[in-house]
């Protein structure tokens, strides 16, 4: 098939699932055309089946805001015309669904029929699209998308609920590529940052107030009063520097590295005993499954999709949002003894392994057929 995906080029979780996703359809043969502002920060090699097709907006002086969502309609337009694509997927409902939509109706003036799958991941639903200046848009595009999918059950229920869909949302969750994530050796590495074998423990995110970073060293320092141990903060974002801050007013500013962003967090998370994921909301996890797939346990809160990844008593401890205090009762359960330890690494990995991306993969293989009118699709269950 000839797939156009359409996506934030961003380290966001629907730019990097998207990315991932169009990689994996290319390997499989599909010809994949990423339509977006920027190159995909996932897209860091050449591969002969996949094309890059940037969307420029006018800088007038008249527009405030550059009109995105029509210059993307414009360019999807253009792809689909000169590539002859037979499908569109588009990540995160704002604007791409409007945009796709869009598209569409003027394609059909030139009698070219495109469907196009809206995927739904999280604040797009359960945050920027319930605000009252988006809500009609976006329910209007997602009710005249050709399929609609969802990353977990819990956000294809807080669509529902949101929402008055009249389609029927598929789930499809999100995916870990095993050839990346995995256990590596990274003795030397793990010695350099935890000389005297003190425990590891990760945090990764883009440090936004929902996020909850500063539980994470609340949670840490509670910890740190029972074992040596060391955290390890992955990302940047608006919340940073209060939590510096707070590593300041704890003392504890010697046990904590901020490593800021990195391509490579699975060289991170080799040397990693426990990550920690607190977060307000999550519609997936997919930090928290990335961390399983290198074997890691997960200390979360019970938010959102995170239950249907991260299982309460088996690959780590759930706890109420907010609740540092609980989360680091289950860190030092879990870390405190060898064996335990050692027995959440191996469910955390067995878990990971049923979202394998070759498990999910004819998943969304089987939805495309059915949504371009193809025969031979059939039920699935995950």
């Amino acid at each position: 098939m000839k797939i156009g995906i359409v996506c934030y080029p961003t380290y966001g979780g629907s730019g990097v699932v998207a990315t991932e996703l169009g990689k994996a359809l290319a390997k499989k043969g599909h010809k994949v055309h990423f339509i977006t502002y920027n190159e995909p920060v996932r897209l860091d090699r050449f591969h002969e089946n996949i094309f890059y097709h940037e969307v420029s907006a006018l800088d007038y002086p008249l527009f405030q805001f550059q009109p995105y969502e029509s210059a993307l309609a414009s360019k999807i337009v253009d792809v689909v015309k000169f590539e002859k694509l037979d499908l569109l997927h588009v990540h995160y409902a704002i604007p791409h669904a409007s945009a796709a939509l869009m598209a569409k109706y003027i394609l059909r003036e030139e009698n070219i029929h495109i469907p196009f799958i809206t995927t739904l991941h999280g604040t797009d639903i359960t945050l920027v699209g319930r605000d009252a200046s988006y809500l009609p848009v976006v329910a209007y595009s997602i009710n005249n998308s050709d399929g609609i999918t969802a990353v977990s059950e819990s956000l294809k229920r807080d669509t529902l609920l949101y929402f008055d869909i009249k389609k029927p949302i598929e789930v499809i969750p999100n995916f870990i590529d095993f050839s990346r994530f995995k256990k590596t050796n990274k003795d030397h590495f793990k010695k350099a940052i935890a000389p005297n074998d003190e425990k590891i423990l990760m945090h990764v995110s883009n440090f936004r107030k929902v996020k909850r970073v500063e539980d994470v060293v609340r949670m840490f320092d509670l910890v740190l009063k029972k074992m040596p141990a060391k955290l390890i903060l992955i990302g940047d974002g608006p919340e940073r520097i209060g939590v510096e801050m707070l590593c300041r007013n704890l003392g504890n500013c010697d046990q904590v590295r901020f490593v800021g962003k990195q391509e490579a967090v699975e060289d991170l998370l080799a040397i990693a005993d426990l990550f920690v994921l607190p977060s307000e909301s999550e519609s997936f996890g997919l930090a928290a499954l990335e961390a399983m797939a290198c074997e890691v346990p997960v200390i979360s809160s019970n938010a959102g999709g995170i239950a249907e990844v991260n299982i309460n008593g088996e690959t780590g401890f759930m706890s109420e949002v907010g609740d540092y205090e609980d989360m680091a009762k289950n860190a030092i359960y879990i870390l405190e003894d060898a064996e335990r330890l050692r027995k959440f690494k191996q469910n955390a990995l067995k878990q990971a392994q049923r979202f394998d991306l070759d498990v999910i993969l004819p998943h969304y293989e089987a939805y495309y057929a059915k949504v371009c009118g193809n025969t031979g699709w059939v039920e699935y269950n995950i």
